[in-house]
């Protein structure tokens, strides 16, 4: 399906090069002389290679027919996530550099949705905002609230994000999995 150039988002799945690529980054750009321009980068999910590619606002690009299907996560070992089909309960594992940080948010019956291309799985969307316990953060330092500041924390799953300075270490935050930022306090 051929889509704009200015309908690019981070995340989706794109057929360019003879390559599947899925945008990590996304920034459109309007300059002041000449015409307006996406400047997306991506990553290959076949050689695993990054591009940095510019896009004009009138060029167009093919979005990639996928397949997507719901599974729940169940469980992972040292080299695999395997999840399950809860309608056909067919299982399927995916490796962990199809993954990558996204595997960390992962816990068990985790509805998660797996793109397929040609019935070979690409790339999984979580939610797009998830629950998570804080392990450790830095101490607040008074004065700090002038400006809006944060602070660095790790969460329980390993992952470092950065949070306000009222976060504890024990509190629970939700974050965005797409950004991987803070987005509010439970």
């Amino acid at each position: 399906m051929k889509i704009n150039a200015t309908e690019i988002r981070v995340g989706m799945i794109l057929e360019y090069k003879n390559d599947l690529w899925e945008v990590l980054k996304t920034n459109h750009v309007k300059p002041g002389k000449g015409g307006a321009f996406a400047q997306v980068e991506m990553k290959s999910l076949i050689k695993n290679t990054k591009l940095n590619e510019r896009f004009r606002s009138s060029e167009t690009v093919e979005k990639a027919s996928l397949e997507e299907v719901k599974y729940n996560f169940m469980y992972s070992d040292e080299n695999d996530f395997f999840f399950m089909n809860p309608n056909s309960f067919e299982q399927i594992n995916l490796s962990k550099e199809i993954l990558g940080y996204k595997g960390k948010l992962l816990t068990e019956n985790l509805e998660v949705t797996i793109n397929f291309h040609n019935e070979n799985p690409l790339s999984i969307s979580l939610p797009n905002q998830l629950t998570c316990k804080v392990e450790t953060t830095d101490v607040a330092l008074k004065g700090q609230t002038v400006s809006s500041s944060y602070k660095p924390a790790m969460l329980k799953n390993g992952l470092n994000i950065q949070v306000p300075p009222f976060i504890e270490s024990g509190d629970t935050v939700i974050i965005d999995t797409r950004t991987l930022e803070y987005v509010k306090k439970i």
